[in-house]
This record gives C-alpha cells, structure tokens and sequence, in this order.
C-alpha cells in the first residue's frame, strides 16, 4: 500500500530521531512536496474527467464520492 505523505513523514521523524532540528525541516518539506504532487495528480485527474464527462457529470461524482466517504 502507498503511503500518504503523513504516513511517510512520521516514519521518517522515527527512524531519524537522532537528527538536527534543519535536518528535520528538510524531512518535513519533502512531506509538503509530496503532499503537493498528489494534490497536482487529482486535479489534474478532475481536469481530464470533465473534459470527457463534462461539468455537471463529473460534478454529480464528486458529490457522490463526498457522500460515500462521510
């Protein structure tokens, strides 16, 4: 299973516990870069699902999904 930039973050701080507080910041800035990328690739994937859809289908999925996931 993939790690969610989180999951990854906080196995990081575990296995570096010995490490400077800079050392820490760069951890936690490859966590932002990750997180970023993800944030990208569903936007990018919504972007590509209306123009195939349309709006308002892709719409009535988003809502469909938000729903099931609440």
């Amino acid at each position: 299973m993939k790690q969610t930039a989180v999951e990854w973050f906080f196995n990081a701080l575990i296995e570096n516990q010995d490490k400077t507080h800079k050392q820490i910041e760069f951890i936690f800035e490859q966590a932002k870069q990750m997180e970023r990328k993800e944030r990208l690739k569903y936007q990018l994937f919504i972007g590509k699902v209306d123009e195939i859809l349309g709006f308002d289908k892709t719409l009535e999925l988003l809502k469909e999904c938000n729903k099931e996931m609440i």
